[in-house]
């Protein structure tokens, strides 16, 4: 049992989790926001059943509206129900050139002047398991019990938001985020779990970049 106290910590300390990022944008027209102008995050396509989706508009909600830079953002669900029907999943539009003709409906253009939304962020990807192995075993016995073994597995967070500008009714760019992470479960009795939290890092790595792209460099 001493051996297993003592070896414990030394693999924790051998083996880390692991995540690789890319971010990336490209712009097509420029942007900025003023007093008052605010911020939408909206799913471009959602699959019933798939709360990941619901889960990363939160995150980037929260991380969109805090800390260096912070936007103001409208919560996604306000923002569908001042405007219902037309951002529902069946209704919403496509692209943007269904933009000036929703905008053109009554009550939409005064529902979105007193909300102030300048941007929609329209947000496309998942977090899926791409990868694992290694073996875990666990066993009770007379003397006591433990798990003994090594397993990992590896997450891949591929996300694309697409920033729409209500003003012009155009698209002014994208960012994307892809990020790899491989964690690691070591067991000398003690499960260790050493979790490479890819979802959130890929959610704070894009919300950093989008801020960067709708406001000046300067002002973040």
């Amino acid at each position: 049992m001493l051996a297993n106290r003592i070896l414990t910590p030394i693999l924790a300390v051998a083996v880390s989790s692991c995540v690789t990022a890319r971010v990336e944008d490209a712009r097509e027209e420029t942007t900025g926001l003023l007093e008052g102008e605010t911020v939408v995050v909206m799913a471009k396509s959602y699959h019933q059943g798939n709360e990941t989706e619901a889960d990363y508009i939160r995150c980037v909600e929260k991380a969109l509206g805090s800390g260096k830079g912070a936007l103001n953002v409208i919560p996604n669900q306000k923002f569908v129900d001042n405007l219902f029907p037309w951002f529902e999943p069946r209704t919403a539009p496509a692209d943007t050139k269904g933009l000036d003709q929703l905008m053109a409906r009554p009550g939409v253009p005064k529902a979105v002047k007193e909300m102030g939304v300048r941007y929609i962020v329209w947000l496309d990807g998942d977090t899926s398991r791409v990868t694992q192995g290694g073996s875990l075993s666990c066993a009770a016995g007379p003397g006591g019990g433990g798990c003994f073994g090594f397993a990992w597995w590896q997450d891949a967070a591929a996300y694309e938001a697409s920033i729409w500008d209500l003003d012009d009714s155009e698209a002014a760019g994208t960012v994307t985020a892809d990020f790899n992470g491989t964690s690691f479960l070591p067991a000398l009795v003690v499960p260790i779990p050493l979790i490479a939290r890819t979802q959130s890092k890929a959610c704070n790595g894009l919300a950093k970049q989008l801020k960067l792209f709708i406001v000046s460099d300067e002002q973040v």
